[in-house]
Formats: C-alpha cells, sequence, structure tokens
C-alpha cells in the first residue's frame, strides 16, 4: 500500500512541475513577443 501511496504522490509532483514548465514557457513567449522589434516591412508606410 506505501509503494502505491509513493508512486501516486510521484506522479502528481511529476505532473505539477510539468505544468510549471509548460507555464513559465508560455510566459517566456509571451515576453519575447511583446519584446521583439518590429520585423522590417510590416509598417503602414507606403
Amino acid at each position: 500500500m506505501k509503494k502505491l501511496l509513493l508512486v501516486a504522490l510521484a506522479a502528481i509532483g511529476g505532473l505539477l512541475v510539468y505544468r510549471q514548465i509548460q507555464a513559465d514557457r508560455a510566459e517566456q513567449d509571451l515576453w519575447t513577443e511583446a519584446t521583439d522589434s518590429v520585423p522590417a516591412g510590416s509598417g503602414t508606410s507606403a
């Protein structure tokens, strides 16, 4: 019974770590998009 509990706790811990990594990656993508310079040719000057 103890082994099953340890496996369950390990799985929950792994899931939490995975979700935190995904959240950090998504936040980094947002910061990258927000701070990137505007690509040439995308302006409205004609």
